[in-house]
C-alpha cells in the first residue's frame, strides 16, 4: 500500500493537538509549526497529485480488507481536491499571520489544522460513514474558527451556523442508518456494486436514504432552500476564516458528485434520475437568490457572501446534469470559484480594516486606494464571470454543457441574468468604496483636537498572498486547455464505476 495516501490526514491530526496544548501561549512557535505543517501538506498534495495519474489506489487502515475496514481512496478527483485545499490553506494562513488575525485568539492554528484534517479526510475517504466522521471534524473546527476573536454579531451568526449543521448531522445519521439497514454496507465501492443489481421495486428505502443524503450534502453546499445559513456566517466570520470556508461548500458539492455518481448515479435502476429531479431547480433558485442578494447588499461582506451563494448555484446546476461534459465544466468552475471567493474576502478585509466599517456608504479614501481598487476589480470580474479571467471561461463551459432543450432556457437565463446583476452589484460597491471616496474630504481637525489615527499601510506580506491567489486565477485562465484535458480524464475516471469498485474491492461487476 501507498502510505502517502494517509499522510495528509495524519499530519494535521498530529500537529493540531501539539499546537493546541504545547504552543498556545507562544504565538511565534504556533505560527512556525502551523506554516511548516501547511507547507508540508502542500508538498504531499503535489506528490499525491502526480501519483493519481494512473488507476485509483486504495489504502486499507490496519490492513483490514474493504468493505470491512476503513479505506481511503486516491484518484484524480480526490487528489485534485486535496491539492486545491492545500494551496488555499497556505494562502489563507500566510495572510492571517501577516495581518495578525491569528493572534486574536489562542487556538486559531490548532483549529486551522483540525479543519484541514476534516476537509482532506472528506475528500479521501472511501466510506460514507467516515465521510460523516470527517464532516463532524471539520464542522467542530469551523465552529471555533467562526467565532474567533469574538463579538456579538459573530457569536449570533456562529450559533445559527452550529444549530443548522447539527440538524444536518442528525439527518446524516438517519440516512446512514436507513442505508446500512437496507444494504448492509456503507463502503462506497461496495454500495455501488450492490445497488447495480438492486431491483427498483424493492428500493423504496434506498431512495429514502439517497434523498436524505442529498439533503444533507445540499445543506453543506448551501443550496436552496437550505442556503440561509451562508450569508450570515460568511459575512460575520473573520475574513481569513471566510476565505478558507470557500472550500467548505465545495465539500458538499464534492460529496454529491462522488456519492450520487458512483453509488446512486446513472445506470443504477433503483435511484436513476432521483438527484437530477431535485438538484436542478434548487440550483436555479440559488443563482437567483445570490444575485438578488448581491444587488441589494448594503455592506461589503454580505455582498461577497451572496456572490459566493450565486456561484454555488452555478456549480450545482452543472453538477445536476450528471454527464461527463457538465462534470468537467463543474470541476473547472469549482477551482475558479474557490479562489475567486477567497480573493474577495481577503481584499475586503484589507479595505474594511482601513475604514470605519464595511458599509458601502461613501467614506474618505483610504491609503493605497488605487492598489485596493485594482485588487478588488480583479477579484470582482473573476467572481462575476467577466473576461479575461477564468470565471468567464468557467461559465462558458457550464452554458455549453447545459444545452439540452428541456433545461437550456432556464439555466442560460438564470446564469446570464444572475451574472449581469452580480456585475451591477460589484460595480456599485466599487464606485462607493474607491471612486466616490476620493472626492470626500475628511473633516478638518481643530488646533486642540487629537490627530486621527491613520491605519498602517498594507505591507508586502499582507498583499502577497492576495496577489498569489489572483495569480492562481490567471494561471487557471492561461492553462485552461491543458487543465480541461486533465479534468476530462478526471471525469472519465469518476464515471468509471467498475474501475473504482475494482480498485477498492479487487472485483468489478460481481455481486
Amino acid at each position: 500500500m501507498n502510505h502517502w495516501i494517509i499522510a495528509p490526514v495524519v499530519l494535521p491530526a498530529l500537529l493540531a493537538p501539539v499546537i493546541g496544548f504545547v504552543m498556545r501561549h507562544d504565538i511565534v512557535l504556533a505560527r512556525t509549526a502551523s506554516i511548516f505543517g501547511t507547507v508540508a501538506l502542500f508538498a504531499i498534495a503535489i506528490g499525491l497529485f502526480v501519483m493519481s495519474a494512473g488507476d485509483p489506489q486504495a489504502y486499507y487502515l490496519g490492513d483490514w480488507p474493504a468493505p470491512f475496514g476503513i479505506v481511503l481512496v486516491l484518484d484524480r478527483l480526490s487528489a485534485m481536491m486535496v491539492l486545491l485545499t492545500s494551496v488555499l490553506a497556505l494562502i489563507v494562513l500566510l495572510y492571517a499571520v501577516a495581518t495578525g488575525w491569528d493572534a486574536r485568539g489562542r487556538h486559531f492554528h490548532a483549529l486551522f489544522q483540525f479543519q484541514l484534517m476534516g476537509i482532506v479526510g472528506a475528500f479521501l475517504t472511501g466510506d460514507i460513514f467516515n465521510l460523516f466522521v470527517f464532516f463532524e471534524i471539520l464542522l467542530i473546527a469551523s465552529y471555533g474558527l467562526m467565532i474567533h476573536s469574538g463579538g456579538r454579531e459573530r457569536m449570533r451568526a456562529g450559533l445559527q451556523y452550529v444549530i443548522i449543521n447539527l440538524a444536518g448531522s442528525t439527518l446524516f445519521l438517519f440516512a446512514l442508518g436507513v442505508l446500512y439497514a437496507t444494504t448492509g454496507t456503507l463502503n462506497i465501492a461496495d454500495l455501488a456494486q450492490k445497488l447495480q443489481a438492486y431491483p427498483a421495486e424493492d428500493a423504496a428505502l434506498v431512495r429514502v436514504a439517497a434523498m436524505l443524503l442529498m439533503i444533507v450534502f445540499a445543506l453543506k453546499a448551501a443550496l436552496f432552500p437550505l442556503q440561509f445559513w451562508l450569508p450570515g456566517t460568511y459575512a460575520n466570520a473573520p475574513a481569513p476564516v471566510a476565505a478558507l470556508f470557500a472550500i467548505m461548500t465545495k465539500v458538499g458539492a464534492y460529496a454529491i458528485l462522488r456519492v450520487h455518481t458512483v453509488v446512486f448515479g446513472p445506470g443504477v435502476e433503483a435511484t436513476d434520475g432521483l438527484a437530477q429531479t431535485w438538484l436542478f431547480p434548487a440550483a436555479i433558485v440559488t443563482i437567483a437568490v445570490g444575485a438578488i442578494g448581491v444587488l441589494g447588499a448594503r455592506r461589503l461582506m454580505p455582498l461577497i457572501a451572496f456572490s459566493v451563494l450565486g456561484s454555488m448555484g452555478t456549480l450545482m446546476a452543472a453538477i445536476s446534469a450528471f454527464t461527463p461534459q457538465a462534470t468537467t465544466a463543474a470541476l473547472y468552475y469549482l477551482i475558479h470559484s474557490t479562489f475567486a471567493a477567497a480573493v474577495l474576502f481577503l481584499v475586503a478585509d484589507m479595505v474594511v480594516a482601513r475604514r470605519k466599517s464595511d458599509s458601502l456608504a461613501v467614506q474618505a479614501a483610504t491609503q493605497q486606494n488605487g492598489l485596493f481598487a485594482a485588487l478588488f476589480f480583479a477579484a470582482a470580474i473573476a467572481m462575476a464571470g467577466m473576461p479575461p479571467l477564468s470565471g468567464f471561461l468557467g461559465k462558458l463551459l457550464v452554458l455549453d454543457a447545459l444545452r439540452a432543450p428541456e433545461i437550456m432556457a432556464w439555466v442560460w437565463t438564470a446564469i446570464l441574468i444572475g451574472s449581469l446583476m452580480t456585475i451591477v452589484g460589484f460595480a456599485r460597491a466599487g464606485s462607493q468604496l474607491f471612486w466616490k471616496s476620493v472626492s470626500v474630504v475628511p473633516e478638518e481637525a481643530g488646533p486642540d483636537d487629537p490627530l486621527p489615527e491613520v491605519p498602517p499601510a498594507a505591507g508586502v506580506a499582507e498583499v502577497a498572498p492576495v496577489m498569489v491567489a489572483i495569480g492562481v486565477l490567471a494561471t487557471v485562465t492561461v492553462l485552461a486547455g491543458p487543465l480541461t484535458q486533465y479534468l476530462d480524464q478526471t471525469t472519465a475516471q469518476l464515471f468509471d464505476r467498475d474501475g473504482y469498485v475494482s480498485a477498492v474491492l479487487g472485483t468489478a461487476g460481481e455481486e
